[in-house]
């Protein structure tokens, strides 16, 4: 992560708590301070130190549910305007995002998926394998066709939360790392605060955006929250010379230019599924995704079962809490993921045999039932807001969920139509 220097103290009261340091969260402290409203950010560890920094720096309208796509056709929009707006390079390059399918069955669902968003004013379009050797050439992949759309992006996971927070600070927000919020503070059935490790702060609205923390601060307060864990594993690569600037996805790899000339890879199509006690508990809400997913799940029963047994699941105000405990969420590297992404890569485009590999990580995504966030306030909890559950897609549309959150909380127009998006949708 680019360095940010955060607040060493908080006040006593604000207007608006953010709990969680994602982009989500600084987005909207941003979009909050630039209305002049006063708000602090509190963050259990570093900001952006989970999935905000270790996602793909995927910034896609293509194949989103028709929806969810405004919220992408907004995030573009803001994301285009971000370097003038907080005075930095956020790394968002307007490189075109495609897809690419082996069989007529992976090209029959682009083609569906091209017909929902008719007349959405999206720029997709569907490629001839011919049309894929030009826009990345060597490719030794027997294509059938694919899909693209230019006006897709990238961003950089590492500078971007950074630059918003420096922003969002120079605006007027607080921001203080190292500080878990341990409950919500409640007045005559109301949201009248929070109660950090560090003491309280009175405020008249709180945000929780705790990405896979979020489910597990509600169910403290009585409310369930539907979401489960996943881990994607991610590498990176030392600077090279590739096919394309624009990003490219297969069945079973895709890659992306970064700024510093490397590229980033991942097995596009498995998912490191490492079981906890959620799994049993919700798992026949998530039935219809599992069976369609089955096949691109690495299940694993072990020792991550018991590391979140461990952690508290009922807590009091004055006691020490699960986000005390586990400040970053750092789950292990699945190297075998990583090297079947670089195995299929290397089939699809030889070039790659020259890639050295820089960097492997591994992020944790909270993935909701239908694979769409909850940004909706708690008929049970007033003056709670979620912005949560983003299932690995946060990072490309958290300028656009900052900003309806914001206007949620403030009452202005919606800068989409936040209906999709309830709780109560589950």
């Amino acid at each position: 992560m680019d360095p940010v220097s955060t607040s060493n103290t908080f006040p006593s009261e604000t207007k608006v708590v953010i709990i969680g340091g994602g982009i989500v969260g600084l987005s909207t402290a941003l979009c909050l301070a630039e209305r002049g409203i006063p708000v602090v950010v509190l963050e259990k560890g570093r900001i952006a130190g989970e999935q905000s920094s270790r996602n793909l720096g995927w910034v896609r309208k293509v194949m989103r549910p028709p929806v969810d796509l405004p919220m992408a056709q907004a995030a573009d929009r803001l994301w285009a305007a971000m370097p003038e707006r907080v005075g930095d390079d956020c790394g968002f390059r307007t490189s075109g995002i495609a897809y690419v399918s082996r069989t007529e069955q992976e090209q029959e669902v682009y083609e569906g998926w091209l017909n929902t968003v008719e007349g959405s004013g999206v720029d997709s379009r569907l490629l001839t394998p011919a049309q894929i050797a030009d826009l990345a050439p060597g490719s030794t992949g027997e294509w059938v066709g694919g899909i693209i759309t230019p006006s897709d992006g990238r961003a950089e996971p590492t500078k971007a939360s950074s630059a918003i927070a420096k922003a969002a600070m120079a605006k007027g927000a607080i921001i203080v790392e190292n500080c878990a919020v341990r409950t919500l503070d409640m007045t005559a059935g109301a949201v009248s605060g929070v109660v950090t490790e560090h003491g309280a702060i009175a405020c008249e609205q709180v945000v929780l955006a705790g990405g896979v923390w979020s489910r597990r601060f509600l169910a403290n307060h009585g409310v369930q929250l539907l979401t489960l864990p996943l881990v994607a594993a991610v590498l990176r690569t030392d600077p090279m010379e590739g096919p394309t600037n624009c990003a490219v996805g297969g069945a079973d790899f895709s890659f992306r230019k970064r700024l510093d000339g490397g590229y980033t890879i991942t097995q596009r199509g498995a998912l490191f599924a490492p079981l906890t006690l959620d799994h049993l508990l919700i798992g026949l809400d998530y039935l219809p995704t599992l069976i369609a997913q089955w096949r691109n799940l690495r299940v694993s029963l072990g020792r991550e079962f018991v590391a979140d047994f461990k952690l508290p699941r009922r807590w009091k105000a004055d006691e020490t809490s699960p986000f005390e405990m586990v400040r970053t969420m750092d789950p292990p590297v699945n190297e075998g993921l990583n090297q079947e992404a670089m195995r299929n890569l290397i089939a699809a485009w030889p070039e790659f045999q020259q890639a050295k590999i820089a960097q492997q990580w591994g992020g944790m995504i909270d993935v909701t039932p239908d694979s769409m966030p909850v940004i909706s306030p708690v008929d049970a909890l007033p003056n709670l807001m979620l912005a949560t559950g983003f299932s690995g897609h946060g990072f490309g549309t958290g300028p656009a969920a900052g900003a309806l959150v914001a206007d949620m909380l403030t009452g202005d127009t919606p800068i989409i139509d936040p209906e999709p998006y309830r709780l109560g949708r589950f």
